[in-house]
């Protein structure tokens, strides 16, 4: 079936019409290509999510980010899901530039908004407690001190150190 927007004004030539289609269709793959972490399995999702958050609470923790991002990005990804990701994933469905795999990322997203929905706020405390970590082995590698205990050192008559 025609899968592609509807008519187009009348005034306009069946080229420039095509064009604006395809204009649109372009519109729609760069936008996706941001954000495709986001309609894409759970795992992938999360992850990518996990990277983006660290970045930036990591810019906030050195003083070059004024707001702490943990504090509002369990909202704030229902509301990137609501109107952003699950519309342009709609988008994408409609005009069906990548066939029967296009229904498959409004699927994807609309799983992922539920899962987060569910799963999200913990995800935000699991990702603050590994930052937290992550930083005092951080701290430990640049005081001197090595994150992994170390065998006494035995020095021989010999010379021979074990």
């Amino acid at each position: 079936g025609k899968r592609v927007f509807g008519g187009g004004a009348t005034n306009d030539t069946a080229a420039e019409a095509v064009n604006r289609k395809a204009t649109i269709v372009l519109e729609h793959l760069i936008q996706a290509s941001d954000v495709c972490h986001t309609m894409q399995h759970w795992d992938v999702y999360k992850r990518w999510n996990e990277h983006f958050f660290f970045e930036l609470y990591s810019t906030y923790r050195k003083g070059r980010a004024a707001n702490d991002p943990s504090l509002n990005w369990y909202e704030g990804e229902i509301g990137f899901f609501d109107f952003y990701i699950i519309p342009l994933a709609k988008k994408l469905d409609t005009c069906g530039v990548f066939g029967v795999s296009s229904h498959e990322y409004l699927d994807y997203a609309e799983a992922n908004r539920e899962r987060w929905v569910e799963m999200g706020e913990e995800c935000v405390a699991a990702w603050l407690l590994k930052y937290q970590q992550e930083q005092e082995v951080q701290g430990k590698h640049e005081n001197g001190q090595s994150p992994v205990a170390t065998q006494p050192t035995q020095v021989f008559a010999s010379g021979d150190i074990v």
